[in-house]
C-alpha cells in the first residue's frame, strides 16, 4: 500500500496544508482497489467522497439518453476526482468513474470531514476552487475543439493534452502509456472508432508518431501540434 504522506506531499494541491492537518487527513484516507472497468461510482451514486488516484487511470463521463457513452476526461495518477461534491450539498453523482487499467489503485476520503479542513483553512477551500475552474477550462477547451476542428484535429488534441498530463520524455519524442482502447478515444473526441484508427494510421505513417495498444509514442510533439 503507497504510503499516505508520500502520496499527499506529491500532489501540489495539498500544500496548503499544514503538516498537522495532512497527519488528520492521512488518517481519513481508505485505501481501495478497482478492477478494469469497474466503476468507483456511478451516476446517482450518493457523492460522499473524494479521490485520489494512486495508480491507474480512470474515466470519467456519462451516458447519452440512447445509452451512448460519452467521455469527459481521462485521469492518471496523482489526480483527484469526485472534486464537485465538495461545493454541492448531497447532489448525488451525474457522472460516472470507471477504472480502464487492469488494477486500479486510489484513495477516497469522506467529503464531511474534508469540508471541516476547508472550514479551518481558507487556502484549502481556494486551491479546490482553483482546481474546478482549471478542469472546467478543460472542458471549454475540449468543447471548443468538438466544435471547431474536425475529427482529425480532435483525435490529435486528445494525444497533445494527455502527452501533458501524463506523458513521459524519452530523449527528443514523448511517450504516453495509457489503458484507453479506440472506442474509448472515439467517445472521448465524438468520431467513431473507425476515424480514430484511420488518423493513427496515417499518423504512423507519416512518422509524427509510434503507436502500440497501450502506448503512443509522439515523435516530436511541437511538430504534432
Amino acid at each position: 500500500m503507497p504510503n499516505k504522506h508520500d502520496i499527499l506531499e506529491s500532489i501540489p494541491f495539498f500544500n496548503v496544508l499544514e503538516k498537522e492537518e495532512l497527519a488528520a487527513l492521512a488518517l481519513q484516507m481508505e485505501y481501495n482497489t478497482a478492477q478494469k472497468y469497474s466503476n468507483i461510482f456511478s451516476e446517482g451514486d450518493p457523492a460522499d467522497y473524494f479521490y485520489i488516484l494512486v495508480e491507474g487511470s480512470v474515466k470519467i463521463g456519462t451516458h447519452h439518453e440512447d445509452g451512448r457513452e460519452i467521455i469527459k476526461q481521462v485521469l492518471h495518477p496523482r489526480m483527484v476526482f469526485g472534486e464537485m461534491a465538495l461545493i454541492q450539498h448531497r447532489v448525488p453523482h451525474h457522472n460516472f468513474a470507471s477504472s480502464l487499467s487492469t488494477v486500479t489503485t486510489y484513495y477516497k476520503i469522506g467529503v464531511e470531514h474534508f469540508r471541516k479542513i476547508m472550514d479551518k483553512n481558507p487556502q484549502l477551500t481556494m486551491s479546490v476552487i482553483s482546481m474546478i475552474g482549471y478542469k472546467l477550462l478543460q472542458t471549454e477547451n475540449q468543447l471548443e475543439s468538438l466544435i471547431f476542428k474536425d475529427a482529425r484535429g480532435r483525435i490529435i488534441d486528445f494525444i497533445l493534452d494527455n502527452a501533458h498530463q501524463s506523458g513521459r520524455q524519452v530523449g527528443l519524442e514523448t511517450l504516453l502509456k495509457h489503458s484507453l482502447t479506440q472506442q474509448d478515444i472515439a467517445n472521448y473526441t465524438g468520431t467513431s472508432r473507425q476515424t480514430v484508427t484511420a488518423v493513427l494510421n496515417d499518423l504512423r505513417k507519416t512518422n509524427k508518431i509510434y503507436f502500440t495498444r497501450n502506448s503512443i509514442l509522439i515523435r516530436d510533439i511541437a511538430a504534432l501540434a
